[in-house]
């Protein structure tokens, strides 16, 4: 159950990188399923498919994303800068700054990172 989710979650984030890249069709199905949550079947009513078209449209969009990411690394870039605010923000709460100094860098790193 866990992994599925964490696949899901994978994906949903490689289409927010990527997702343009993608023809129409895996677009639709990607939408669909990621930001409306609906699920093959009713993806499958609403296009007019069959649910196995849905899942191999899903299936064959999931893989080019991560084929974008294999090549070009944004979403492990992301994640990688996300972490490095974190610890930033951490030393900038232990540092005992003062309050107007450390919410202007933590605004800084938040754009940034954004």
């Amino acid at each position: 159950m866990k992994d599925d989710i964490e696949r899901v979650e994978y994906a949903s984030m490689l289409y927010d990188f990527y997702g343009s890249l993608l023809n129409k069709s895996q677009n639709e199905v990607m939408a669909l399923y990621h930001e409306d949550n609906l699920s093959l079947s009713e993806i499958a009513e609403e296009l007019g498919q069959t649910r196995q078209a849905v899942h191999y449209t899903l299936r064959k969009a999931e893989t080019a994303l991560k084929s974008y990411e294999e090549k070009l690394g944004l979403l492990s870039s992301y994640k990688e800068n996300r972490r490095l605010a974190e610890k930033a923000f951490s030393i900038i709460d232990s540092a005992c700054m003062a309050e107007p100094y450390a919410d202007k860098l933590k605004r800084l790193i938040e754009q940034i990172t954004e």
